[in-house]
């Protein structure tokens, strides 16, 4: 557990694409001098509640509200389904209505990221659909400008709007470019944090 400031790094993932970037972000947060808290949501059915375990059998635990009221800033991640974020990722966002009328996370930076088997996706709807709640609790957004070298020659994933991976249709795994940008989020997501905290 985390004594001091840090950065919640929160996802969903299903095949583990998602996942990887979120530990990517995490260390590129840690690069930048901070703590990272990676953390996770349980899947959920269609039909009525799933219930789960409290701690997954694998993998970095499940995120509580009390994780992302103390954090300093979040980076937030979702596979993309159709377009949006994924429902069990909503589903714990949907949760935060207290945290939302304390005003807990006012003025705290944040970040997104996804994953898609397709390039054209909907990967920067699904990052915009995870900033709508975000600015709701008052947080303020961090992309990735420009002067990241790589998203002006990036041919896979990777946008202003946060980082991302495409998967193709052969479930390739994350690529060195979509790596370099998920570090330079964190980076970004810490030293924001930092000046913000200031």
């Amino acid at each position: 557990m985390t004594d001091g400031p840090y950065i919640l790094v929160l996802y969903y993932s299903r095949h583990g694409a998602t996942r990887r970037l979120a530990e990517q972000i995490a260390r590129g947060v840690e690069q930048a001098g901070m703590a990272a808290r990676l953390r996770t949501v349980p899947a959920i059915s269609t039909v009525c509640e799933a219930v789960e375990e409290d701690i997954p059998d694998e993998g970095h635990l499940y995120a509580s509200q009390e994780d992302l009221r103390d954090c300093a800033g979040l980076a937030m991640g979702s596979p993309t389904r159709f377009g949006n974020m994924a429902a069990p990722l909503k589903y714990f966002i949907d949760g935060s209505s207290a945290l939302w009328m304390s005003g807990a996370l006012i003025g705290k930076p944040a970040a997104v990221f996804t994953s898609s088997a397709s390039l054209h996706g909907g990967q920067e709807t699904t990052l915009t659909s995870m900033m709508l709640p975000l600015l709701h609790h008052g947080m303020v957004i961090a992309g990735l400008p420009y002067s990241e070298s790589s998203l002006s020659t990036t041919t896979t994933g990777g946008t202003p709007y946060g980082a991302s991976h495409v998967a193709g249709s052969d479930g390739r795994d994350v690529d060195a470019t979509e790596l370099a940008l998920a570090t330079a989020l964190g980076k970004r997501l810490a030293l924001l944090a930092q000046r913000l905290a200031d």
